[in-house]
């Protein structure tokens, strides 16, 4: 179970959007098979959990002979849940990169759908490396922006409650950094300089740092026929779930409205949404291009 989804919803949402953007052939066969499709599980969620078993069996009884894998960390499902939770995102990224470089079935590229937070991390990977290249990305409910706040954990999550409370108390320290994946993507609007100087993997994959943007990621996400982000309108556990449109929180100092200078407190909030982010309007990850030419949904 991924947090925050209702799977099975999430699946037969999933399963449409691969049976109405993924063109594969009519006549498809053993010798001519669907396109692959590679999926990136969520937070709380492994890749072999019932649901993602249940979401393959879904797409293998619309497309017959298409070969679907389900991207790990760790093979065994209790570790690979845990990856979720505590490693070096970055270097996971490279692991997955290397992990479907291997995969003879991927060699001349694949779809790719990822839930939560493995919807970014598979556009890190197309930005990165894209070697086997994605043509299709579907995220669902995924962090591309960061949040703002720290998803609650079930009652009897041991490993998520151990770790929303060392989130909470130090998230720009080195060792969360290096050690905590939520804290990997949290991008405080109240602390930007201290995300910008801390953050080595959301600051990286949106090119936010001026001095190491990475005209790569740029060419290598708008190279992508389609991405479709995925946003649930009443997501409560990410914030802001405007995020899964590249939307971010601000807390400016202050705002104009209605011509009357409105004092803002340290509680105040307003949304920026994708098409005002720098991000986009000076197009840092290829966003805008793909979005222009019609490749973004």
């Amino acid at each position: 179970m991924t947090l925050g989804f209702d799977f099975q919803l999430v699946a037969l949402l999933a399963t449409l959007c691969v049976s109405s953007l993924c063109v594969y052939p009519t006549n498809a066969s053993p010798t001519n098979p669907p396109r692959p499709l590679v999926l990136w599980h969520g937070l709380g969620d492994s890749h072999s959990s019932s649901g993602m078993l249940d979401f393959a069996s879904r797409v293998k009884k619309i497309h017959p002979w298409i070969f679907v894998h389900s991207v790990y960390i760790e093979e065994e499902p209790d570790k690979d849940r845990n990856a979720g939770f505590y490693g070096n995102v970055n270097e996971q990224i490279e692991l997955v990169a290397a992990q479907l470089s291997a995969i003879p079935e991927l060699a001349h590229g694949f779809d790719a759908i990822g839930f939560s937070q493995g919807g970014q991390f598979l556009r890190a990977y197309v930005e990165r490396y894209n070697l086997p290249a994605v043509h299709n990305l579907i995220t669902f409910g995924s962090q591309h922006m960061g949040i703002s706040d720290v998803p609650p954990c079930r009652s009897y999550d041991l490993v998520c409650q151990v770790a929303r409370r060392t989130l909470r108390g130090a998230v720009y320290s080195k060792w969360a950094q290096e050690h905590l994946v939520q804290a990997q993507y949290f991008r405080d609007p109240t602390n930007m300089d201290v995300y910008l100087e801390a953050n080595h993997f959301l600051t990286s994959i949106n090119n936010e740092v001026s001095k190491s943007r990475n005209q790569t990621y740029a060419r290598n996400l708008a190279s992508l026929n389609k991405l479709v982000l995925v946003l649930f309108t009443k997501d409560e556990t990410m914030v802001p779930k405007e995020s899964a449109w590249f939307g971010s929180e601000a807390r400016p100092a202050s705002v104009r409205l209605d011509g009357q200078q409105k004092v803002m407190t340290a509680n105040d909030t307003t949304l920026i949404p994708m098409r005002r982010q720098p991000l986009y309007q000076e197009d840092w990850i290829g966003l805008r291009k793909l979005d222009e030419r019609g490749g973004l949904s």
